[in-house]
C-alpha cells in the first residue's frame, strides 16, 4: 500500500498510465490468501471450514480474472472491495471497542498494548475511508486518494511493528489456535498458484481466438507478487527453498514491488518481467526435477520399499516441473506454441498443482496419524 500510494501521485498527475483492474484484482487476491491460509477474513478470524475455503478460492478467482481480463466482471470487484474495506473495517472496529471489549482488555495491560489499540483503530478507520473513496472515486482530488493509500500503508506497517514487539515479548500471543490454522502458507500459495495457472490456461483459449482482451502486464505482475510473498513468508523461491535470510527477504520485497508496479502501471515492465519469469521457471523446473529424480533413483537401486503416496507426490512434482519448464520456454521464445495449445498446457499445469496439493495434504494427514497409512 505504501508503494501504491507513491505510484498514485504521478498517476493522478497524468505522468503515468493506470490500470485500475490490476489494482483491484491484486487486492482481492491478497484478501483471498489471508482467508485460505489463516482463516482471517475482512470481518475477523473464523474457523477454517470447507465453506470458508470455497469463499477464499472464489475471491481469488474473482481477483485473478479481474487482473487478466479488463472490465469483464463489471462492478463486482469494486463492490467486493467496498464490502471488505468498508464493512470489514467497521465490523472490526466495533468488535474491538464494543462487542468483544478487546480495547478495554488491552488497556488493562497498558504499555505496548495501548499502541496496539491506536494502530488497530488507525487501520480500521483508514480502511473505511478507502472504501468511501472506492465508492466515490471523484469525491476528492487524486492527491487525497494517493495520500489515503499512503496513510493506510504506513498504518499497516506500524501495526505490524507493534504486533512484532508483542510477539517477541509474549510468544504465545502470535500463535493461532488449531481451529484457525488452515492451510500452511506453502500449501495456500500452492493452491493459489494452481488456481492462477488453471484460470490463465482457460482464459488464454478465448484470448488466442481474439474473443476477449488480456492484460499480460497484470498477469506477470500478479505472478511476481505471489513469488514475493512466498519469499517473504517462508523463504520459498521459484528455484527452491532457502533459509529465510535478510537477502531472501530483500529479494521478496523486490519481487513483490516489481509485481505491484506491473499490476498497476500497464506495459511498463512487460519485457523485463517476461525474461525474468521465463528464466526462473526454466531454472526452477530443472532444479526441482533433479532434486526429486536423483534421490528417487537411488532409493529404487537400493531396493527399499517406497510408499505409494511418495510415488504419487514425486510423479506430480516431475510432471508439474516439466510443464513449468515448457511455460518458461514459451515466455522466452514467443509464438513457439500456438495459443490454444499453450492454454491447454497451462491449464494442465494448474490441475497438476491442485493434485499435488491434495497429495501433500493427504501425506500430512497420514503423518499426523503416525505414518501407518504411508507405509501401506
Amino acid at each position: 500500500m505504501v508503494l501504491l500510494g507513491i505510484l498514485l501521485f504521478p498517476v493522478y498527475a497524468g505522468v503515468l498510465p493506470y490500470y485500475e483492474n490490476g489494482l483491484f484484482g491484486l487486492l482481492l487476491v491478497i484478501f483471498a490468501l489471508q482467508i485460505i491460509s489463516m482463516g482471517r477474513t475482512p470481518f475477523g478470524d473464523l474457523k477454517r471450514t470447507r465453506t470458508l475455503m470455497f469463499c477464499g478460492v472464489t475471491v481469488a478467482t474473482v481477483g485473478i480474472v479481474t487482473c487478466f481480463i479488463p472490465d469483464v466482471l463489471g462492478h463486482v470487484p469494486r463492490m467486493l472491495l467496498i464490502l471488505f474495506f468498508g464493512a470489514g473495517g467497521l465490523v472490526l472496529l466495533l468488535q474491538m471497542i464494543i462487542v468483544k471489549g478487546q480495547g478495554r482488555l488491552w488497556r488493562t495491560y497498558g504499555s505496548i498494548f495501548n499502541q496496539l489499540i491506536f494502530a488497530s483503530c488507525a487501520v480500521y478507520l483508514v480502511q473505511i475511508l478507502i472504501a468511501v473513496l472506492i465508492f466515490k472515486p471523484n469525491l476528492v482530488p487524486g492527491f487525497f486518494v494517493a495520500s489515503a493509500a499512503l496513510l493506510y500503508g504506513f498504518a499497516l506497517v506500524y501495526l505490524v511493528w507493534v504486533l512484532q514487539k508483542i510477539t517477541r515479548r509474549y510468544p504465545l500471543a502470535g500463535q493461532l489456535p488449531d481451529s484457525h490454522a488452515g492451510l500452511s502458507l506453502d500449501n495456500a500459495m500452492l493452491l493459489l498458484m494452481g488456481v492462477f495457472m488453471l484460470l490463465l490456461g482457460l482464459l488464454l483459449l478465448p484470448v488466442s481466438l481474439g474473443l476477449i482482451p488480456f492484460s499480460p502486464s497484470a498477469q506477470l505482475g500478479l505472478l511476481m507478487v505471489l513469488f514475493g510473498i512466498q519469499m517473504l513468508a517462508v523463504g520459498s523461491t521459484p528455484i527452491g527453498a532457502f533459509e529465510r535470510s535478510w537477502l531472501i527477504v530483500l529479494l521478496g520485497f523486490v519481487f513483490g514491488g516489481l509485481g505491484v508496479v506491473s499490476c498497476i502501471i500497464p506495459d511498463i515492465l512487460v519485457a523485463p518481467l517476461t525474461l525474468m519469469v521465463g528464466i526462473l521457471n526454466m531454472a526452477g523446473g530443472m532444479i526441482t526435477i533433479a532434486k526429486v529424480s536423483v534421490p528417487l533413483l537411488k532409493e529404487r537401486k537400493a531396493g527399499g520399499p517406497i510408499p505409494p503416496i511418495r510415488i504419487k507426490v514425486d510423479s506430480a512434482l516431475l510432471v508439474m516441473n516439466i510443464l513449468t519448464i515448457l511455460f518458461g520456454i514459451t515466455m522466452l521464445i514467443s509464438n513457439l506454441i500456438p495459443g490454444l495449445v499453450l492454454g491447454g498446457v497451462l491449464a494442465a499445469n494448474g490441475c497438476v498443482l491442485l493434485y499435488l496439493l491434495y497429495q501433500l495434504e493427504s501425506l500430512k494427514k497420514f503423518q499426523g496419524q503416525g505414518g501407518d497409512a504411508v507405509a501401506s
